[in-house]
């Protein structure tokens, strides 16, 4: 195809991270032609710079944790990490950040990849400037899926960019370990790296703005994760804001709210995402370019009924596996009004993404892990339902004593007490990530409480914290 020509798809995707990649994947299993734009590595932020990276760093880091709460192990880890070792590892996991499998795959299933930035240059088109200077012009039939993602969001704080911070793609890809970090910032990323570079030799000192960590959590999920990061060397300082950093003579200075001057080599700023949509023409169709796209519960942009926006870029759940969720739902959608079939309706249907709203996971992999599904109790006292929240020590379930001495932990499931249903679900402790997808599917099923009785955890397993859960609910 030349520089000049015009070629028409059935589907364009815009972004060939996991969720494009799904998105393809379903319009391709449905007989479309898709077209998959992508600017930077096919396989996205998270193959390269989130999940997969971080995982890697983390994984040795935990099993290390765990291993020194093993009687008859303990001695044998209590030396430092081989951090070139983990490195390498994290390396490996992310195909030293080449793109051949995955460009392998989108051939595989007859996928057209386009290296270059796209941009929406009208309804139904998309121009592409490729590697070197040459437009493309791409026509969708049917629809273009936006799934860019989003990017982190630095404050405007004066001379940041002369400082070089790190953000989460630098801190989950440095190929060195800082002597000192600072992390500012309480969320995910930010509880994730701290635990990540103290444990790999850094001094670490995160400087957080609100009461604690993991706010978006029940707030002994933040507790715990701090002490543990306190035990392990990291300076946690909450209620801290920072208003100015410098370099003098090399050394990174951060200046906080209170007038204390912390110093470090490296500063990490986690402090949130902002959408990938300033460069891809929204203007065109009358939309705010940098804007988060609004959607319907089958993707679709609000008053544009052949653009759909998947993933991070409609705000609704920053996570990789709702995206791909959601672009399991897109593809679906697509793909039925694309052959004229009758677009499921019903909640929970082929064409709904109404999990996004009720039944969201996630795993916070630090040592505590923390892992919760649906609300939270104030979030569901916020939204008006009847609930109670019934609380575990998870140290008095027999198989947290055998995961690991001394186990710290806690559960809580919100009953929504009207319906006797779940309404959420929050583990912490070592090794909880694996249960949550257990609360996951009694959160997003509506499984009442009586039936959960007769799902009968085995013994003597972590999970039989659904056991204590339940006979704490019925004994209270």
């Amino acid at each position: 195809m030349t520089e000049t020509e015009t070629k028409a798809y059935d589907v364009v995707v815009l972004g060939a991270g996991p969720v494009g990649e799904n998105v393809a994947d379903r319009t391709r299993a449905a007989g479309l032609t898709t077209a998959v734009v992508e600017g930077e590595l096919v396989g996205g932020e998270c193959s390269y710079w989130a999940c997969m990276p971080s995982k890697a760093l983390l994984r040795p880091v935990i099993a290390r944790a765990d291993a020194r709460r093993v009687p008859g192990l303990s001695q044998s880890v209590q030396g430092p990490l081989d951090a070139s070792a983990v490195l390498a590892h994290r390396d490996y996991y992310t195909s030293n950040w080449r793109d051949d499998g995955q460009v392998g795959w989108l051939d595989s299933i007859g996928a057209d990849l386009y290296r270059g930035h796209g941009r929406l240059t009208g309804p139904r088109t998309v121009t592409v400037t490729g590697p070197d200077g040459g437009d493309r012009t791409l026509t969708a039939r049917h629809a273009v899926a936006v799934c860019t993602g989003s990017r982190a969001a630095l404050p405007g704080l004066p001379g940041l960019d002369e400082v070089r911070p790190w953000t989460s793609r630098e801190a989950t890809s440095s190929k060195n370990v800082p002597g000192r970090l600072i992390v500012v910032g309480g969320g995910v990323v930010a509880t994730e790296m701290a635990t990540v570079w103290q444990a790999l030799g850094s001094k670490v000192t995160m400087l957080v703005r609100g009461k604690g960590l993991l706010a978006r959590m029940e707030p002994f999920a933040g507790e715990l994760v701090a002490e543990a990061l306190t035990e392990a060397g990291a300076d946690v300082r909450t209620g801290t804001s920072v208003k100015s950093v410098t370099r003098e003579n090399g050394t990174l200075v951060a200046v906080t709210d209170t007038g204390d001057r912390v110093e470090a080599d490296e500063i990490l700023f986690a402090t949130g995402r902002a959408p990938r949509t300033d460069d891809l023409g929204l203007e065109t169709i009358g939309l705010e370019p940098g804007s988060w796209l609004d959607v319907d519960d089958s993707l679709r942009v609000t008053g544009h009924d052949w653009l759909y926006a998947v993933g991070d870029v409609n705000q609704r759940a920053l996570l990789t596996h709702q995206g791909k969720y959601q672009a399991r739902i897109a593809g679906a959608a697509i793909a039925a009004r694309a052959t004229g079939e009758t677009l499921l309706a019903q909640p929970w249907g082929a064409h709904a993404a109404t999990a996004d709203h009720a039944a969201v996971p996630q795993v916070v992999f630090t040592d505590p892990e923390a892992a919760a599904v649906g609300l939270s109790l104030a979030e569901a006292e916020q939204a008006g339902h009847r609930v109670k929240a019934v609380d575990v020590d998870l140290s008095t379930v027999a198989g947290a004593g055998l995961y690991a001495d001394g186990y710290k932990g806690r559960a809580r499931m919100v009953v929504d007490v009207e319906d006797e249903i779940l309404r959420g679900v929050t583990l912490v402790g070592p090794g909880v990530g694996e249960l949550i997808h257990s609360a996951t599917i009694a959160v997003a099923g509506r499984v009442p409480i009586g039936r959960l009785w007769h799902a009968v955890p085995s013994y003597p397993t972590i999970s039989e914290v659904w056991l204590r859960l339940l006979e704490s609910y019925r004994d209270a």
